[in-house]
């Protein structure tokens, strides 16, 4: 127990448990997107199952270690470009990306009007569930990755995701019904993780876009957009016009 004692583990506790924070935002938006789709009902058992798989899939990455460090080596060469397991991952997982969120903006604008879709709840409620599995594979990939080259304390490591974890199950409700409340917000959103996909399918190609930048934009974005909420709410009140709304039929 001498380890509660030491400051430095304390840090990379914080910092490790901050940093896997910052990297589950974009996790917590795509869950917030698919779960919007199902009943009200069903959605924060979702929010909870999806979190609940991403906190799963992370420690059990970390326990892994070895194996997911094996990962960066190459397994082959194409065009002089070495290819690793964690190449090909993130190069399937933004093309996933990329394909979902194209996806999702075409059905929330073109898709069924609501009602129309009476059947196949479970059904849409297990594809919910297996999506976000699929995604938090990719982005606990990163994560845990980054985890063991900060910290080499493995209970530290699982302490800090546990933490994080819980406090983006705390978090995913208010981001979830704020998102759907605003439909040009979700349309960022889904922007952005198209952006976050071509990220991903550059990393795989060992082309480094530095995370800060894809942040900031974010940040700089969604103040623009918190600014234009405000007025187009001021404006439809003076009106009385109704908000709009997105289509949320579940896509086969």
């Amino acid at each position: 127990m001498e380890w509660l004692a030491n400051p430095e583990i304390w840090v990379a506790f914080l910092t490790l448990t901050a940093l896997e924070i910052v990297l589950g935002i974009d996790n917590i938006i795509f869950i917030s997107i698919l779960v919007s789709r199902l009943p009200q009902a069903q959605q924060p058992n979702a929010r909870f199952f999806g979190l609940a798989l991403a906190m799963g899939t992370r420690i059990l990455l970390l326990l892994s270690i070895t194996w997911v460090m094996r990962l960066t080596a190459d397994l082959f060469v194409v065009f002089g470009q070495g290819i690793s397991g964690r190449d090909l991952i993130l190069f399937f997982g933004g093309l996933f990306l990329l394909f979902k969120s194209t996806m999702e903006i075409y059905h929330s604008l073109e898709g069924a009007e609501e009602g129309e879709q009476g059947t196949g709840k479970s059904r849409g409620f297990l594809a919910v569930i297996v999506q976000i599995a699929i995604i938090d594979i990719i982005f606990s990939l990163d994560s845990v990755i980054t985890a063991v080259g900060l910290v080499q304390n493995l209970p530290v490591m699982i302490a800090a995701i546990i933490i994080s974890v819980g406090v983006m199950m705390l978090a995913a409700g208010t981001i979830s019904d704020f998102i759907d409340k605003h439909p040009s917000l979700k349309m960022l959103a889904l922007s952005f993780l198209i952006v976050v996909g071509t990220v991903l399918i550059a990393e795989a190609f060992e082309v480094h876009v530095p995370k800060g930048y894809v942040y900031f934009a974010m940040a700089f974005s969604l103040a623009v957009e918190a600014l234009n909420i405000r007025l187009r709410g001021a404006l439809a009140r003076k009106r009385g016009e109704e908000p709009v709304k997105l289509r949320k039929d579940l896509p086969s």
